[in-house]
């Protein structure tokens, strides 16, 4: 297995993994050259931060302080903001042939985030083809941390045909119901019954067109799963490519994850080989503390004070 990193965003740049006849297989959504990654909107391979996800109307409080952030995914901030972790150089070292360091201090009130936060992110890819990621974070001043990858995954090939036919298993027994700007509207909801039962494994099509509010409001799945009690030693979510066998195994110590189905994949993009990123052609499963969690004091507390330090494990562990 290889996998390639970029200092420029943090970018996890692709993943070739066998499949079960021994092939290479491009399995993560990437770009020939660096511009592909400059003019992209969609966060293919990024580090995501200083908070992954959504915060409702770009706001919220901290120690009687009201902070206001970008708006760029009306009526929210998204990911971060405009620049965000996913659009500036970090200082890059690779420590050797299979773990690169990466460290970027991001300034107080950069995207209207209070506090110096220094972080650091490891990709460490180990000998049994895993990509091991793992995230540190400080600060001098009070603030909120929510730190992930965006990798676009297809594990038949990327820009291959879409990823319906993937069979997926999340250990879920519930969600965030969002409203319909995609925010969680606090209830934490059985997923039994619902299309968001992936208990036992089914493929990302057979629900994804269901008469469903929820459904119709992410466009298919963009929804936050709350994961069943649970460590870094055991997977929370399994994914297996139709056609090439290959499976993909998710382990975090983070309580959730948005599963993204690729819904606003626009066909927009030249990702690599001339392909082009056709909706539903990839899916994201990003690890991460709940959406607008700053703004839900019942959910589990991204709060990060001085003296703190923020450490965050995932690993993406490919086999056939």
């Amino acid at each position: 297995m290889t996998v390639a990193v970029t200092n420029y965003g943090g970018y996890l740049v692709g993943a070739w993994v066998p499949d079960k006849v021994g092939k290479l297989i491009s399995v993560a959504v990437g770009f020939d050259t660096i511009e592909g990654l400059l003019n992209q909107t969609n966060y293919y391979g990024a580090t995501i931060g200083r908070y992954g996800n959504r915060i409702a109307k770009g706001q919220f409080t901290l120690d009687g302080k009201e902070y206001h952030l970008l708006i760029n995914n009306s009526p929210n901030s998204l990911h971060g903001g405009k620049k965000s972790f996913s659009h500036v150089v970090w200082d890059g070292n690779q420590i050797d042939q299979q773990k690169v360091e990466l460290m970027y201090l991001s300034k107080d009130m950069e995207e209207g985030f209070p506090g110096n936060l220094d972080v650091k992110v490891t990709y460490y890819l180990t000998d049994d083809n895993a990509i091991e990621i793992n995230y540190e974070a400080s600060t001098d001043k009070t603030t909120v941390v929510n730190l992930t990858n965006h990798t676009y995954f297809n594990l038949n090939g990327e820009g291959s045909v879409n990823i319906l036919d993937h069979l997926v298993q999340i250990a879920a027994d519930n969600y965030t119901p969002v409203d319909y700007t995609m925010i969680p509207t606090g209830k934490i909801e059985p997923v039994k019954g619902t299309p968001f039962d992936f208990i036992h494994p089914k493929t990302i099509g057979r629900s994804i067109n269901a008469d469903d509010e929820q459904v119709k409001f992410g466009g298919g799945y963009d929804h936050n799963f709350v994961f069943n009690l649970h460590d870094i030693h055991t997977p929370v979510a399994k994914v297996t490519g139709d056609k090439s066998d290959i499976v993909m195994e998710v382990y975090t110590d983070e309580p959730g994850m948005q599963f993204y189905s690729g819904n606003f994949m626009l066909g927009t993009n030249t990702i690599r080989g001339g392909k082009r990123d056709i909706k539903r052609t990839a899916f994201a499963m990003e690890t991460q503390h709940y959406p607008d969690s700053p703004n839900q004091p019942h959910f589990p507390s991204t709060i990060l004070k001085p003296g703190e330090v923020y450490r965050s494990k995932t690993i993406y562990k490919f086999s056939v």
